[in-house]
């Protein structure tokens, strides 16, 4: 084979090697470009189809969390996976009905509950919209410690002690 079909083999290899690694979007996106008009009208369902599609997070410290960080996203709450992981470490070692009976607060009756260890007071006040109101749930628990964080330190990122 001359060099000339080698190089038009490898050229065009790696163009579907990018289509591929596109996806069918790339390929949704190209039909209407070379006349695929049935492709076309058959897009918007499947977009319907995929915007719809509940997103499922593991029960577990990491679904509790990614789901907080999608929740708080929606409502304009900063913070990372990082962050709220290592508070979550430092207050409850990752136990969602982990409580403190020791401290001020709980000789004041309001005990600190949850992943973030979150008194009932601070919990109602800064409870975010969509989440259970139970303190122990642990996506609601950390939200709602997390929208507390961002109002008194810009952001659960920025907490390094008890808070």
């Amino acid at each position: 084979m001359s060099a000339n079909g080698q190089n038009r083999h490898a050229r065009t290899g790696r163009l579907a090697r990018k289509l591929a690694l596109a996806g069918t979007g790339a390929a949704v996106l190209a039909l209407p470009l070379i006349g695929a008009t049935t492709a076309s009208a058959a897009t918007p369902a499947a977009a319907t189809t995929a915007t719809t599609a509940a997103t499922t997070y593991p029960d577990n410290l990491d679904g509790w969390i990614r789901e907080s960080l999608d929740i708080m996203a929606q409502h304009g709450i900063p913070g990372t996976y990082e962050g709220i992981h290592r508070n979550i470490m430092r207050e409850s070692s990752g136990n969602p009905l982990a409580i403190n009976n020791w401290d001020i607060n709980a000789v004041n009756g309001t005990p600190s509950k949850g992943l973030l260890q979150v008194i009932d007071p601070t919990f109602q006040a800064y409870h975010v919209p969509g989440t259970s109101w139970d303190p122990y749930d642990p996506v609601a628990n950390i939200t709602a410690a997390c929208n507390y964080a961002a109002d008194r330190y810009g952001s659960m990122d920025n907490v390094f002690s008890a808070y």
